[in-house]
């Protein structure tokens, strides 16, 4: 990766790396067109769809703001599905629309996905139907099976 490259994608990534980061070493590309980062030699970062993401890994994933989904939700959040208002139980943190929001269980408080908010927190917390979290990195996929 060239230099001017890492660096921009670091002024982009500031805000989900660490403050003791020392930089992006390297990068990979799955075989679905998803772009890894390593930073510090861990996969911390991803980029898929021109979305800038922490993976699952990243110890940022516990700052963002999260919903939590209830135990019938998991199978198919763990499948790649987009979480449906009526599975989330609880919201954490504000955000707005297109934010990255992390959706955990309600059982053990797990990430389970990094998603994309479809509606902002406020929007959120009132919907009774329709997509809330668009799903693009979840336990199972083929990132995880890469940095895990």
């Amino acid at each position: 990766m060239r230099r001017k490259d890492a660096r921009r994608i670091l002024e982009d990534a500031k805000r989900l790396l660490t403050g003791d980061s020392k930089g992006i070493l390297g990068q990979a590309e799955l075989e679905d067109g998803t772009e890894v980062f390593f930073v510090d030699d861990d996969a911390l970062l991803a980029r898929r769809e021109g979305v800038l993401f922490p993976t699952l890994v990243n110890p940022m994933v516990a700052v963002l703001p999260y919903a939590v989904v209830d135990m019938g939700a998991v199978p198919f959040v763990c499948n790649g599905a987009d979480v449906m208002a009526p599975g989330i139980k609880e919201v954490h943190g504000e955000f707005k629309e297109n934010d990255l929001i992390t959706v955990k269980d309600i059982t053990h408080g797990k990430s389970l996905a990094i998603g994309v908010a479809i509606v902002s927190s406020l929007e959120m917390r009132e919907m009774g139907k329709g997509k809330a979290i668009r799903n693009i990195h979840h336990v199972g996929d083929k990132l995880w099976s890469a940095i895990s």
